[in-house]
């Protein structure tokens, strides 16, 4: 789909620092940082006072710990579910816990949440404290299960809550009713963290690290798990996460990591003294997911937690492994989607505004990343369905701007009661169970509340560009000083350009992806260029020798030397 550019519109820049660079001051002015902003420091980091209930879900974890109580974490086996799993796993053994252990549903066998089968499964563990992370605010039968064995529950969470929410003895979550924390985007990696941050404070107060001749933890050794997990979870990166992923990645530089991200940044071929956001993002999130898209997080989570690197080398091998079985499965199942699409793609008339799609063949743990593929080449929101078993389907959602896909679902619930088992999430993504019986009417109810909520317009989709770069700032020193801006990512877009270009020489490489040399129209520079998984009944075309462009500036790294690369975000013939 060729998106239409919109330019940003230049806005009043003169309250930044005059030492910033002109083109970075408004960037930043543009995706409005304030002049506080512009330095990223852990000093900085909202206080955890107005957080509802942590002080109280802290003591609740202190008390656990003085009392040697046995406390099981359980996490989602999704990249935020594993890095919010690792950092309590790792702070409390830091803070002195002998009894604590991490219990991640299968998503086959289990599915999402504190059920009661998984609070049967801890309960035969001998767990007496549950901490949920990344999850639990809609386990309110799990809640109740875990109540009725005489164990305490703690949730953590960032997802919204529905009209009721479950009876544990605390709840964390800024998202909840009456919490007052600021950052309403943060992951649930940062909730854990902020939660044992608390936990650090109350136990230093009762005198532990002390009494006990510990020395107290520098919880910061962390930061490289909280920025993995905030970039993998595609949260908005309000400062606050910004404050935390640039903290991370400073570390992954330094050479501090954890060995499991030294070892799955190695697998994917990614620099550590030169990582950025997007690394985490499109590059070592995507094989952390993998184990708990095919087969057990366990393998994320003990790759995180390992602290041998040779062992650590040997676990991100075999999650590089899974990503690519993912990858295959998810390459299949998206020929299959568009094949059925295409009896309706050459009439947008026809084609759903939410499309719904299904096969039973279909593998539960990739029709999140379908739904996004399938929404990214349509622009329309998505739902891809998969068999559970027994009748039902479970479904994973992905939104477009305009549209907040878990009201949606709870406009469809409130519409037509039954027809969803379960569902929960945010505004761009969500899951949802349905009877496999209610799939036709579910798809033609999803389809009327988007067209409800949306406009034509809203359809087509559209790409934000910072604008025209002149000759003099196509340069290496431009695109180092914007990757050293960042950190970019959801929310807070990396700087896109566009312009006019003579196209001088082009040619496919990797299979589909076009590599080009293009030339300003003035003539004055020449420039290395490549579009990634282009369309090949277009691609390459000698007949055409000018297009149209919106790139962003990228560091290219070989053999030890960098050049600038114009990396294409899309590409028009003109």
């Amino acid at each position: 789909m060729i998106h239409n550019i919109l330019r940003r519109p230049q806005v009043d820049d003169s309250y930044l620092p005059a030492k910033l660079p002109p083109l970075l001051r408004q960037l930043y002015a543009r995706r409005g940082v304030s002049s506080r902003e512009c330095e990223l420091t852990l000093s900085a980091l909202l206080r955890p006072d107005n957080m509802k209930n942590l002080d109280k879900a802290a003591a609740i974890v202190a008390d656990a710990m003085e009392q040697q109580l046995a406390i099981l974490i359980v996490g989602d086996f999704d990249a935020d579910g594993a890095t919010s799993t690792s950092v309590c796993m790792l702070a409390l053994r830091m803070m002195g816990a002998t009894q604590v252990n991490y219990l991640i549903p299968n998503r086959f066998d289990y599915g999402y949440g504190l059920s009661p089968e998984i609070v049967a499964v801890a309960h035969q563990q001998g767990a007496q404290l549950l901490i949920t992370v990344d999850n639990g605010i809609s386990s309110i039968e799990g809640v109740a299960a875990a109540k009725a064995l005489a164990m305490q529950v703690v949730i953590t969470d960032h997802h919204l809550p529905g009209q009721t929410v479950p009876d544990a003895d605390a709840i964390v979550n800024p998202n909840q009713l009456g919490c007052q924390f600021a950052s309403k985007s943060i992951a649930g990696v940062g909730v854990a963290f902020y939660l044992m941050s608390a936990v650090r404070q109350t136990l230093r107060s009762r005198n532990w690290f002390a009494a006990r001749d510990l020395a107290e933890p520098n919880l910061a050794e962390l930061l490289d798990i909280v920025a993995l997990g905030t970039v993998a979870d595609v949260v908005a990166l309000d400062v606050n996460n910004r404050i935390l992923v640039d903290a991370g990645l400073k570390r992954v530089r330094a050479g501090r990591s954890r060995p499991g991200i030294t070892a799955l940044l190695d697998v994917a071929k990614r620099n550590p003294q030169r990582v950025l956001a997007a690394d985490f993002g499109f590059a070592v999130g995507p094989r952390l997911n993998a184990a708990g898209r095919l087969d057990e997080m366990a393998l994320g989570v003990e790759t995180l937690l390992c602290e041998d690197i040779h062992l650590a080398r040997r676990m991100a091998a075999q999650l590089d492994a899974l990503n690519a079985e993912r990858r295959e499965l998810e390459h299949e199942m998206q020929q299959e989607a568009l094949q059925r699409l295409s009896t309706v793609q050459l009439n947008d008339s026809e084609l759903p505004w939410g499309i719904a799609l299904f096969q039973e063949d279909w593998h539960q743990g990739v029709i999140g990343i379908l739904a996004s593929r399938i929404k990214e080449r349509y622009h329309r929101p998505v739902i891809a369905f998969a068999d559970a078993g027994d009748g039902v389907i479970k479904g994973s959602a992905r939104s477009i701007k305009g549209l907040h896909m878990r009201d949606t679902l709870e406009l469809i619930n409130s519409r037509h009661p039954g027809m969803i088992i379960k569902f929960g999430g945010h505004a761009m993504a969500a899951g949802l169970s349905i009877p496999l019986s209610a799939y036709d009417a579910f798809a033609e109810a999803f389809d009327k509340a988007v067209h409800e909520s949306l406009q034509p317009e809203q359809l087509t989709g559209e790409l934000l560009s910072d604008g025209e770069l002149g000759a003099d700032m196509l340069t290496l020193e431009t695109a180092l000083m914007l990757r050293n801006a960042g950190p970019w990512g959801q929310a807070f877009e990396e700087p896109l350009f566009d312009g006019y270009f003579r196209l001088l020489q082009q040619r496919i490489v990797g299979e589909k992806h076009l590599k080009m040399i293009v030339e300003t129209e003035c003539g004055s520079l020449m420039l290395d260029a490549i579009a990634f998984n282009v369309d090949l009944r277009i691609w390459p075309d000698a007949t055409i020798s000018h297009v149209r462009l919106a790139y962003r500036l990228d560091v290219n790294e070989f053999r030890g030397n960098q050049s600038l690369q114009l990396l294409v975000e899309q590409i028009e013939a003109c």
